[in-house]
């Protein structure tokens, strides 16, 4: 068997928080060991599930991108949101996912701002859909 990051830190963890914490003599130690076991805890929560989360999240910005670009009559911003809908990722590597959605996220905050000025009520939905869903897939929940 060869264990994966998500194992090592859920048994680290366990071993951290089961035995050594309470071990420990003062009662600073125990909680910043019991602190560091529930990090630990989402860390293995977050290799299991992390480059799934972030790719569906880069493919539904860049979906919503291509919905609204033909709505937006500013030819700048427009253009923006034509390439950004026409990117993809080119890597599973969390800090490549991470930096295609900040790049995302910041055109994301752009056509908001300009939906909100100009667009429909139909279209803010439909940006707030895509905001809502991304969160509900970042809920972490230990069990």
């Amino acid at each position: 068997m060869t264990p994966d990051a998500q194992d090592i830190l859920n048994k680290s963890a366990d071993q951290l928080m089961g035995q050594l914490a309470p071990a420990l003599n003062a009662q600073y130690s125990q909680g910043a060991a019991a602190v560091m076991a529930l990090l630990m805890k989402f860390a293995a929560k977050e290799y299991e599930r992390g480059a799934d989360i972030r790719a569906a999240e880069n493919a539904d910005i860049r979906a919503l991108f291509a919905e609204l670009a033909p709505r937006v009559d500013d030819a700048k911003l427009r253009k923006r949101l034509e390439n950004a809908a026409a990117t993809r990722d080119t890597s599973l590597a969390i800090s490549a996912l991470n930096a295609a959605n900040h790049d995302l996220r910041r055109t994301l905050i752009s056509v908001q701002i300009w939906i909100e000025d100009n667009g429909t009520r139909a279209d803010q939905q439909r940006i707030w859909s895509v905001l809502k869903a991304s969160a509900d897939r970042r809920i972490v929940s230990l069990f």
